[in-house]
């Protein structure tokens, strides 16, 4: 059983704030809704140690890995930092989706990344930089996300249409395209 509470813990990671249902905990383990249920207890009895810095939490119907609300005020100061106000390339990427599809829901953030966004969504929310805008018709009602007011001033636009156009970008990368081609092949006719 400590091998499933160990892949429990992995999957509660991954999923980030979408959490996992007691029915997806039994379908992935492939255990009954008893051994489920005690796989969750006994995790969360491990995170109940002092020494601990998350916790699981049932929220929306979901078990959430969470912080621990008794370590508040150390969020906040990472939060207010100012050398973690630096965006990572992740971050930019992220942000530039949201803000040029929103409202979007975290999958459709997922497949034009082509990686899992969950927890660089969750450092967004937490640095106020999108927040949630209502939930789509999507099947499963995902949560949708827009970028705030706190993205516009952090990036000195007035709204959201002054970003630049995306045309601009795919018409540049376009032509950088065919300047490599005409490279490749001026290059493979003089080896010829």
């Amino acid at each position: 059983m400590e091998n499933k509470i160990a892949v429990l813990e992995g999957l509660l990671f991954v999923v980030g704030e979408d959490g996992l249902s007691l029915e997806q905990i039994m379908g992935i383990l492939e255990i009954n809704e008893e051994e489920a249920k005690e796989l969750v207890k006994l995790l969360k009895k491990n995170y109940e140690d002092d020494s601990r810095g998350i916790r699981i939490d049932f929220l929306g119907n979901r078990f959430k890995l969470t912080t621990k609300k008794e370590h508040k005020e150390y969020y906040q100061k990472l939060l207010e930092r100012s050398d973690s106000n630096v965006l990572s390339q992740a971050a930019l990427e992220t942000l530039a989706i949201i803000a040029y599809n929103e409202p979007v829901t975290r999958m459709q953030v997922d497949t034009l990344r082509g990686v899992a966004s969950s927890q660089m969504i969750r450092k967004l929310v937490a640095k106020g930089f999108i927040k949630e805008a209502g939930r789509s018709d999507l099947l499963g009602r995902p949560i949708l996300y827009e970028t705030t007011n706190d993205f516009l001033d952090y990036f000195g636009l007035s709204t959201i249409d002054d970003l630049p156009d995306m045309r601009d970008f795919l018409e540049k990368e376009e032509e950088e395209n065919e300047d490599t081609d005409l490279y490749r092949s001026k290059y493979i006719e003089e080896e010829a």
